[in-house]
């Protein structure tokens, strides 16, 4: 309600300026309509403030159809009071900004600002030396030694102890499962056993209450709402008094942490109480390495459950909607199932080389993370002529990059995971990748994603297993399309309903 009052008050100061303005530009914005630009008209003091709003539930569509008819795939958008914050799908301005000019790309306040109730000082919400120390700390457990113990005994135990069992349940009693937060549950537990080495057991048969889960849904909805509020004064004064959504979010938020200092607490006892430990996880290597404050370890568990349980399971949601919608590039998933048969896990997922094409081409269609943004900390010009402001929020659009005809083609809206790959002299598929600018959904450059690899194999590892034993069947009417939805991460909304159908051995 303070809101609504502070914003119709300085409206109604503005008022006289939009007269003025609207009807100076009437003609003009009846003339543009034919333009091939459909970049939003900007006015005094509120910019492009009706456009936005009006486009407030669908802004990743609608910014990338912006892109898509920009000739520099880049564009400005105006908000209110004359703050701006650009959007590019221009892979060389993408390698500027993540790569070339690093150094002039940080999170910012803004970014920090909004997501440090929850964050905190994660390594996803920091810059400069606190982020350097906690990527390379948490570069030890990206080696090959753990992404093959990942693979063999976390990844491999979830799967045969609690997915498959479950999905053969659904397939007997021909019930209807939500495959998305199936998939949630399964990333969470793994997880929580690498980085943590503690299991939630979040996908036992009886899918115990997801009190974390919903919390943890909470908290990166209201959150990333923050980002998308008309004036940022909006969301501290709700938080400044606790109501309303902010009143939700701090109860959320409160729930995280406690669950997140729980593990942390408990490992720090762990250590304590043993002179050496069996294996050395992600947490076990911050606690041992000076940093004992248990609010900044707690942050480090957040950041890195938000990574791992939220981005591949949107990912393989996506994925298996897609194999439903292109049964061609099922039945050559199932053949390279096939012929790996006998294989150990960790070289079998690693060489199914088409499975990876595939899910390189559903994160092109549909990225984890389908937007993401940095500051600039002085003034600047991008690669296509773009002025940066110093302060300006430069946001560059995985979504939109995997929609643009000058990368992918004409068919740039097709599935096909043949355009990732090319046979060699014996005619056996081998793998040609993009580069991370054209193709940034694991970022690039610096910050290019730690877990990249993992999340490859967890996904591959989790296709192999499935589909080797079931069709995944949408329980859906035809024709329906499902929505792409962003809050930290992407989501389908509403969840994924399946039926699951046994399949005949494919060994």
């Amino acid at each position: 309600m303070m809101f609504t009052q502070l914003f119709t008050s300085l409206l109604l100061f503005a008022l006289p300026f939009l007269i003025l303005t609207i009807i100076r530009r009437t003609s003009k914005s009846q003339k543009s309509a034919s333009s091939p630009s459909n970049i939003p008209k900007s006015y005094p003091i509120i910019g492009s403030y009706f456009a936005i709003k009006s486009n407030q539930e669908n802004r990743v569509q609608w910014t990338t159809e912006i892109l898509q008819s920009s000739l520099s795939a880049t564009f400005t958008l105006h908000n209110l009071f004359g703050s701006r914050q650009i959007f590019t799908a221009n892979p060389a301005n993408v390698q500027h900004m993540l790569k070339t000019h690093f150094f002039n790309y940080y999170k910012g306040p803004v970014s920090r600002g909004v997501l440090f109730d929850f964050l905190g000082h994660g390594i996803f919400n920091v810059d400069g030396e606190s982020w350097k120390y906690q990527r390379q700390v948490s570069s030890h457990e990206f080696n090959t030694k753990s992404l093959r113990k990942f693979v063999q005994t976390v990844v491999d135990t979830e799967l045969h102890d609690r997915l498959i069992p479950m999905l053969s349940d659904a397939v007997v009693d021909k019930s209807v499962l939500d495959l998305q937060e199936i998939l949630q549950r399964f990333a969470f537990d793994n997880v929580c056993k690498i980085a943590f080495g503690f299991d939630p057991a979040c996908l036992l048969p009886s899918l115990p209450s997801a009190q974390f889960a919903e919390a943890f849904e909470d908290a990166t909805d209201i959150s990333s709402k923050r980002f998308r509020a008309f004036l940022s004064i909006a969301w501290k004064i709700k938080r400044f008094f606790n109501v309303g959504s902010e009143k939700r979010l701090h109860t959320a938020v409160t729930q995280v942490r406690d669950f997140a200092r729980k593990i942390v607490r408990e490992k720090k006892q762990e250590l304590a109480d043993k002179s050496s430990l069996e294996s050395v996880d992600l947490l076990s290597r911050f606690l041992t390495s000076g940093h004992t404050d248990e609010n900044f370890a707690t942050d480090i568990v957040i950041s890195f459950i938000l990574a791992g349980r939220d981005t591949t399971s949107a990912a393989l949601t996506w994925f298996f909607w897609l194999l439903h919608k292109n049964p061609e590039v099922e039945k050559e998933i199932l053949k390279e199932i096939k012929g790996k048969s006998g294989m150990p896990v960790f070289e079998e997922v690693k060489d199914m080389v088409y499975t990876h094409a595939a899910l390189c081409e559903c994160m092109r269609l549909y990225p984890p993370v389908p937007l993401d943004s940095k500051t600039a900390v002085d003034d600047d010009i991008l690669p296509d002529g773009t002025v940066v402001k110093k302060g300006t929020v430069v946001t560059y659009h995985p979504y939109a990059m995997g929609r643009m005809e000058k990368i992918w083609g004409s068919d740039w809206a097709e599935f096909k995971p043949e355009r990732w790959l090319q046979r060699d002299e014996a005619g056996k598929w081998i793998f040609a990748g993009r580069d991370p600018y054209t193709y940034p959904v694991f970022q690039a450059g610096p910050r290019l994603c730690l877990g990249k690899e993992m999340a490859f194999l967890q996904m591959k590892r989790v296709v192999s297993g499935v589909l080797r034993q079931f069709k995944v069947v949408p329980a859906v009417e035809d024709g329906f399309q499902p929505s792409f939805v962003v809050y930290l991460t992407s989501k389908m909304k509403g969840g994924f309903p399946v039926r699951m159908e046994e399949r005949e051995n494919v060994d």
